[in-house]
């Protein structure tokens, strides 16, 4: 019987993708988790136990799941985060974690950038006040002269710097390795992150989650920010204290938020959703033909080359 490999995330599910055949092609089964729903650890510990590889989504698998999965050699994610494996139990397990690193930058920069631009002028708020028969407005903030701050300076961040570059933005980077090779401009430097989070106009979060599992943007680091700033979030759903950001938002220290990432996908009871000054976005930021063709390759090509460099 062929060798199974697990494919769970929700674009794949849904739509397959033709890097797929390659995993065919090779001898092995696909199995497919629940078409377009993040696998719960119950399923996935019902799919995994006869599996040799794993091309995983954002799904959560924790060390008891790994457990169950004592056929597993490899785990090939289709992005670049890896906050939701257990990499402790997969190195004590011996299971290799590969990462398609770079694959979805360009999808989630342009996002970033799509809620900077939607945030400053209020889009999504004029586009429902008119479709309820409305006709309210915002006054908008033209982003020239402006200062974005990124915290997180890597794949996705430095392609953020270069679009905001090109409205004409200045650019302030915080990140722990600083690459400083990277000058695109004498509008960009790198600073400090006290620096980055008060003298930013938009603050755009770009990098993993804190070790110690804390929020980053806190009641702290929010008070330290310019009044009426906006903050864009398309990384991690734990960098954001949210109860501190509703109550940012209720007081106009922070003029408007955008997220694409929650704790629970789909959010529930989330506080900041009740808020027509949060724009939400479903998780979308690799969700591009061109990002997700060149994750799944990637992904593929890490599943084929470490399976069959196992065999020998």
């Amino acid at each position: 019987m062929p060798e199974k490999i697990l494919i769970t995330p929700r674009s794949l599910t849904c739509d397959g993708h033709p890097a797929l055949k390659r995993l065919q092609a090779a001898g092995y089964e696909l199995v497919f988790s629940m078409p377009g729903k993040l696998p719960a650890e119950d399923e996935l510990q019902r799919l995994l136990p006869d599996c040799v590889g794993y091309l995983c989504g954002v799904e959560k698998v924790s060390e008891r799941t790994l457990f169950t999965a004592r056929r597993l050699q490899v785990i090939s994610r289709n992005g670049v985060g890896v906050d939701n494996l257990d990499l402790v139990a997969a190195e004590k397990l011996g299971i290799v974690v590969h990462k398609a690193v770079g694959t979805n930058a360009r999808g989630v920069a342009e996002l970033a950038l799509a809620h900077i631009l939607a945030l400053a002028r209020s889009v999504p708020f004029g586009d429902k006040a008119i479709k309820s028969g409305g006709w309210e407005r915002r006054k908008g903030m033209e982003l020239i002269g402006k200062t974005l701050g990124l915290v997180g300076c890597g794949h996705v961040g430095r392609l953020v710097a270069k679009l905001a570059l090109g409205f004409e933005m200045n650019v302030l980077a915080y990140d722990v390795l600083p690459d400083k090779s990277f000058a695109p401009s004498s509008s960009f430097r790198y600073a400090m992150l006290d620096e980055v989070l008060a003298e930013s106009d938009v603050i755009s979060l770009h990098c993993p989650a804190q070790p110690d599992g804390k929020p980053l943007i806190n009641a702290t680091t929010l008070a330290r920010m310019k009044k009426g700033v906006f903050l864009v979030n398309t990384a991690r759903a734990d960098l954001i204290d949210g109860t501190a950001l509703a109550a940012a938002l209720q007081s106009g220290q922070v003029a408007g938020a955008a997220m694409d990432v929650f704790m629970n996908e789909p959010p529930t009871h989330d506080p900041l959703l009740s808020s027509d000054r949060v724009i939400a976005t479903p998780h979308i930021g690799g969700f591009t033909d061109e990002s997700v063709d060149r994750a799944v390759y990637v992904a593929v090509d890490n599943l084929l080359a470490e399976l069959k460099a196992q065999l020998k």
